[in-house]
């Protein structure tokens, strides 16, 4: 996989990693990109930086802030589902690949696995930038001790740099997730446990589900999407349930309840 890095200017996790990153031997035809605003308001189109021509995945490597300032290694796809109040535009989402993030979170998870205190985390699909070329956003939270813990940059750095050796198994089963919480700790499971690979994830603040999201999730797959799974009591009421079921079926896609799936 041809592969970029990309973090802002003044993003002290951003540096962090990077500096990390340059302590590590990696190919060096693999971009890194410095942008001058944080990469959720900025153009990353292939007009702006040449270097992205031939890359087939962006690595976002960003702050992760949060309420409860839990120290956290997040990962997840960007765009927004509905409005567009931290950058991107509304209703529209970035490509992703759900073999990449499946593969990420399984190597993120291998590397943190000595760090202390840290939460490792997928988070839905949320804000900018908006790219057409298939990415993801991989995280430190939620302060400024572990934006510049070396650590976790080192951690972080580990992770990205392990496409290099990327490969996907023919077992896993490329889904779009719907419903739950923001940190989705059912779909962590499933993601590092199950052979479903989750791209995007569509949680249950953004409902009620639409014909547009369920598209964009779809189109926005570099994988030919097999299913949707559904946490079923993260899906609003029984009403909200059966529309969602309506817009999958017209879609031709099969479903699956999360509780059904071996993880």
């Amino acid at each position: 996989m041809r592969f970029a890095i990309v973090y802002g200017k003044d993003d002290p996790a951003g540096n962090n990693i990077v500096e990390n990153l340059e302590k590590i031997s990696f190919a060096p035809q693999i971009p890194v990109i410095q942008l001058k605003k944080h990469p959720i308001y900025s153009d990353v189109s292939v007009k702006r930086y040449p270097e992205l021509k031939n890359i087939d995945f962006i690595v976002f490597a960003s702050t992760h802030k949060s309420e409860k300032n839990q120290p956290s290694l997040s990962l997840h796809a960007p765009g927004n589902w509905r409005g567009a109040e931290l950058g991107g535009q509304p209703g529209k989402i970035c490509p992703t690949s759900a073999f990449a993030l499946k593969y990420l979170f399984q190597e993120l998870n291998k590397n943190a696995s000595g760090l202390d205190n840290y939460e490792v985390t997928l988070e839905v699909t949320h804000h900018g930038p908006l790219t057409e070329i298939p990415c993801c956003f991989i995280e430190i939270g939620s302060t400024i001790t572990q934006w510049k813990d070396k650590k976790a940059g080192e951690i972080i750095a580990k992770t990205i740099l392990s496409l290099q050796d990327y490969k996907a198994s023919k077992n896993w089963i490329p889904a779009i997730g719907v419903g739950g919480p923001h940190y989705a700790p059912v779909f962590n499971k499933i993601q590092q446990n199950s052979e479903y690979a989750v791209s995007h994830i569509i949680p249950q603040y953004v409902l009620p589900l639409t014909t547009s999201m369920l598209k964009e999730a779809e189109e926005k797959t570099i994988e030919h999407v097999k299913e949707i799974l559904l946490v079923w009591k993260g899906c609003g009421k029984s009403e909200e349930r059966a529309k969602i079921i309506e817009i999958i079926k017209r879609f031709g896609l099969d479903f699956k309840r999360t509780k059904e799936v071996e993880k």
